[in-house]
């Protein structure tokens, strides 16, 4: 059954000092010359539109002349934070282009066009509202899956690489109908991803939510599907809100599993991503359980939603250890803790 779009926004919950001292042990904290407030000052905005005239729901902002010399050079100096750890001799030749503003979503960030100077080649990255849910999404993920993920935090701002690759709705739309798409190794990676998406309990992840990722191989293409939105880390108490396969957007790709791969083969690549994750959680184990002590003692969901998925999921693991959880850390440590013993 498919899940209604109605979702409610999400609560942004802040950083407390214990996750801060654990960003800054695991170098994610660094100080920077412009915050996601100092954005919001711009005076004015036109909607962005894309090739074809449609509304992206992104907004292209304009600042005065004196707030643009101020804030430009911040702004690459930042990039040349996230690419180049701040060393400016190699980002001399480039320069801000846009900056944008999202009308919708939980957090609303600024996205940075950086433009090379040289041969026009851009780059994007992110500014938005430092959300303790969405840092222990994007630790899980750098942690877990097997993408590395580029970001820090200063204060109340983060600082997000962008993640390449085709909008999974974009996809179903323009790509996936085309003639030498593979089918099967698509179903493939959707299973998979839905096995991460439930183990590490990331919430949300409808077709726009992430991206395909397609990598030309020797005889044919690989498809990973990628996160790119991270604020429903642990937050919603329905389990169906984990596991992607529920989403009505994503139908596509369910009927694709269900057309080209039968029940022994599903389990088997749901037991080949487990085996992947916890060959993971073995070889990060001590910043793993740094991190989830960080998520023991935040809050990043209510009590109420804390209840019905610890019921939920001991109904779906048939393990009552989840019902002596008492926060959404303690109810990843137990998901984690199966994966280990399988």
């Amino acid at each position: 059954m498919a899940l209604s779009e109605n979702l409610k926004k999400k609560i942004i919950y802040p950083i407390n000092e214990q996750l801060s001292k654990y960003l800054k042990h695991y170098d994610r904290y660094l100080n920077i010359p412009v915050t996601y407030a100092d954005l919001k000052h711009y005076i004015s905005s036109i909607p962005l539109l894309d090739k074809n005239g449609n509304d992206t729901l992104w907004e292209s902002v304009q600042y005065s002349p004196t707030d643009m010399n101020e804030l430009f050079p911040a702004l690459t100096q930042i990039y040349a934070l996230l690419k180049t750890k701040g060393d400016m001799s190699v980002m001399e030749h480039l320069r801000v282009d846009r900056v944008d503003y999202c009308t919708f979503g939980n957090t609303n960030p600024f996205r940075v066009r950086i433009i090379n100077n040289y041969n026009d080649n851009y780059d994007y990255y992110y500014v938005k509202v430092a959300d303790a849910s969405r840092v222990f999404g994007l630790e899980l993920e750098h942690i877990l899956s097997p993408n590395r993920i580029n970001y820090f935090v200063h204060e109340k701002t983060l600082i997000e690489e962008h993640i390449a690759g085709i909008p999974g709705d974009v996809f179903i739309k323009q790509h996936l109908n085309a003639p030498n798409v593979n089918e099967i190794r698509i179903a493939k990676e959707f299973i998979k991803f839905n096995e991460r998406c439930l183990v590490r309990l990331l919430g949300d992840m409808r077709a726009y939510n992430f991206v395909m990722d397609i990598t030309p191989d020797f005889d044919d293409v690989q498809y990973r599907i990628r996160a790119i939105d991270f604020d429903q880390q642990s937050y919603e108490g329905k389990l169906n809100l984990y596991q992607p396969h529920y989403f009505k957007d994503n139908r596509a790709y369910v009927e694709l599993g269900m057309r080209h791969l039968n029940h022994k083969t599903l389990l088997q690549y749901q037991e080949e991503e487990r085996t992947l994750i916890a060959m993971r959680v073995k070889a990060s184990r001590y910043q793993l359980s740094d991190l989830i002590d960080c998520m023991n003692n935040s809050i990043v969901s209510t009590k109420e939603k804390i209840e019905q998925l610890k019921k939920e999921l001991a109904k779906y693991y048939k393990n009552k250890d989840f019902l002596n959880c008492k926060n959404m850390g303690s109810i990843v440590q137990t998901c984690l803790d199966i994966i280990k013993k399988d």
